[in-house]
This record gives C-alpha cells, structure tokens and sequence, in this order.
C-alpha cells in the first residue's frame, strides 16, 4: 500500500481527466497508489473529445490489434459499472455495410468473425429491413456483435470513472491547467507537475491524457513533436418517420452500425432523444483546439448534408433528412497519421520511464478507456503492463517511435 500523500505530493498525477484520464486515475488507485487528478477546465465539459450522450462500442475493426482491446475493456466496463451500482453500457448488436470489394470492408469483417447477413433472407433481423443496401454492396454482422457491441453514455461513463476513483481516496481537481511538466533535481528525483496558477504538485509518476492539447504540451515540455491533429467533427441527429420511431430504439433490438466506402458513417439507435436517431459522419476538418469555429459543417455542402445524403440512398423508408438533421453537436477527435493510438513512455534523460503518454485516439478510442486507463496506469506504476500481456494488446505497436523517419507510422494499404 502507498504511503498517505501529503497536500502536494502524489505517487501518481493524471493531467487530463476525459475518459483516459479518469480510466488511469480509477485503474492507479485501485492499485493502492495515492492519485491525484487534474482537469484544465471545469469537469466533465464539452470543449474535448469525452463528452455527450452516447458512444458506440464494437468488436469489428480493419486492423487486428484492437479487438483484444476491446474485449478487455468489455470486462472492465462491466467491473465498473457493478462497482457503481448503475450502468452506463447498453448493448446492442453491431452491423457494417460497405462495397463488397472495399478491403476495409474486407478486413474489418475478417477481424471481427463476422458473417455475411442478406438482409432479405428468411432468418434476416427485423431491423434488417431499417436498411436498402446498395447494388454492389454487402452486409455482415459480428457474430462477437451481440455481447461486444452497444452504446456508451459518453458524459456519465466519465462522471462514472471519476466517482469511482475518488471514493478509492483519489483527489480530483478541475481548473488547474498544467503548463509544465519537469523532473526535480535532488529530493528522490520526482516529477513536478506546474499549474497556470502557480500551483506545484510533486509525483512519483504522471500520465498525461489532454486529448487536443497534447501536442501542445509536450512540444512546450520537451520539445516532442507529436503527430496528432484535432479535426472538428459534427454529431448530428436526425428525425424518424412516423410509424418507424420504436423500430429504431435499443429496445426493440436495433444495431449500432457503420458503413464503409468513400466516406465512413455510424450511428446508433434512437435513445437519446425520442423520435430522434445519430447518424453522423467520421473525421472533419482540422481545427485548433483552443480557436475552433463551432458550426463547421452544419452549412451547405458540409458534413451533415453528406450524412443526409447517405441516409436518403441506405436508410430513406425509416429517417427523415428533410430540412437536415434536427440537432448538431461538435465534438473533437485527435488523430494521428496511421489513426493508431500513441500509448507510450516519454522517454529520454528527463524523464526515464516516469512519465506515460496516452495521445492520438482518432475518434474511436472511448470504447476502450477502462483498457487503455489501466495499461497507462500500469506502465506507469510497474514499468510494463500484464493486463495488456495477458489480454493479447501488443503495445509496441502504439509507440511513439513509429513515426520517427516514418511521418505515415503503422499506416498501410489494406
């Protein structure tokens, strides 16, 4: 067991309290360590990528390295919530659409053992019918669907993850922007973690999860350039036709979904708002973090009038696009190059490998936070981490070093 922190000093600081972070502070304080969180902003609000009502969860993906991800954090979502005594995971089946050459396609139903589904054979899903495939197009769903597959209350999940590390003795601090992150020299050598206002907190170890302001931070830091852009991305909720309303709720079994092709597409079942469906768009433009315009993308020619587009040629008998869509919510993703996470130590003299970085997580990491939290909590606190081991995770895949002569990183044709 840790020993009592005092006021300022911790065995481990988490800089950033999203999703990742809130997953690393639970995970750090289950371990027995003396936690302390930090926010810039207030908690739980929506300048960054961990908030709003819903994130989908699904085990089909192009690349093989995250199904394993997946199905440990699936564990870990269920730990928590039974800790919490609520839920925050409904699940759903998962269903995919794309043209039946798209190797993304190909790939992502190869990875996750999906099955071909025709949407008008005898043992068809009633839901099936919610969709018209395209000529040249094919269908499938994830046999894993049915026990992996659902959708996340984004806001609550956090709040979820935040309650539960703070009764585990965590401190949780909002407004305190960290502007500095330094070794201190003599005194056991610990980390010393800098606020706006002056502030200085010491730590044994820090794990730093600022989602947009990543790059930001570790260039002011270390200087480490780190290759992940934000792109400002549109969620949008649409109207469903009179009659259709409760064939597309979670309720009456309605999958989560994502399409392939020239563009990506997903959407969830009508849960949020009554009578109101998400279907939106992947990726955006880029956008600066801390200057964003927030109605990119809800004018003429923007993303919610693609998504329209899409709905009227797969979904045109059960969604309305008439007028666009009835709400729009901006959000952020942080993407990297190769659209892989960067899960890694900030090394050099500095730091050693006292200090993890969790970055890059390009718009489908929030489903694998309780994974993701515990391996950075791991790797800072031990080193390594079993769990990632044990649960087939390679993390050399997500190191920083991929991209040193190598601006792609992981990415490859299909």
């Amino acid at each position: 067991m840790a020993a009592p922190p005092t006021e300022r000093s911790f065995d481990v600081i988490v800089v950033g309290a999203g999703i990742m972070g809130s997953c690393a502070a639970h995970a750090a304080a289950a371990w027995g360590a003396s936690v302390l969180l930090l926010e810039r902003f207030d908690l739980l609000h929506q300048r960054g990528s961990s908030h709003g009502e819903s994130r989908t969860t699904r085990p089909i993906y192009t690349r093989p390295q995250y199904p394993p991800m997946v199905r440990l954090a699936h564990r870990l979502w269920d730990d928590a919530q039974r800790d919490a005594g609520y839920a925050v995971l409904t699940p759903t089946p998962h269903f995919n659409l794309g043209p039946r050459d798209d190797p993304a396609f190909l790939a992502a139903v190869a990875n996750g053992s999906a099955i071909e589904l025709a949407p008008s054979s005898a043992d068809a899903p009633a839901w099936a019918e919610a969709f018209r495939v395209p000529q040249g197009w094919a269908v499938a769903r994830s046999e894993l669907g049915l026990g992996l597959g659902g959708v996340i209350k984004a806001t609550k999940a956090v709040a979820m993850f935040q309650a539960l590390a703070a009764k585990m003795g965590a401190v949780v601090r909002d407004r305190a922007e960290v502007v500095d992150v330094a070794r201190k020299q003599g005194e056991g050598g610990t980390i010393v973690v800098k606020t706006s206002s002056g502030e200085e907190f010491h730590g044994g170890k820090c794990i730093i999860t600022v989602g947009a302001w990543a790059t930001k931070l570790l260039k002011s830091v270390t200087g480490t350039d780190l290759p992940v852009q934000s792109v400002h991305t549109l969620v949008c909720y649409w109207k469903v036709k009179p009659g259709r309303e409760h064939e597309l709720t979670a309720e009456a079994g309605f999958p989560t979904f994502g399409s392939y092709g020239d563009h990506g597409f997903y959407g969830t079942p009508s849960m949020e708002y009554p009578g109101l469906i998400k279907i939106s768009k992947s990726g955006g433009p880029p956008c600066d973090p801390d200057g964003r315009d927030w109605a990119i993308g809800t004018g003429a020619g923007g993303m919610a009038e693609l998504v329209a587009r899409w709905i009227d040629e797969v979904m045109p008998g059960h969604v309305d696009t008439t007028g666009g869509p009835v709400l729009c919510q901006p959000c952020m993703c942080c993407m990297t190059p190769d659209q892989d996470f960067v899960l890694d130590f900030l090394n050099g003299k500095e730091f050693g490998r006292d200090v993890v970085v969790g970055a890059g997580f390009s718009g489908h990491g929030f489903k694998m936070g309780p994974a993701v939290g515990k391996i950075l909590a791991e790797m800072a606190l031990d080193g390594e981490s079993g769990t990632a081991a044990e649960a087939g995770v390679e993390l050399s895949h997500f190191r920083i070093g991929r991209f040193e002569g190598n601006p792609k990183g992981n990415a490859k044709s299909f």
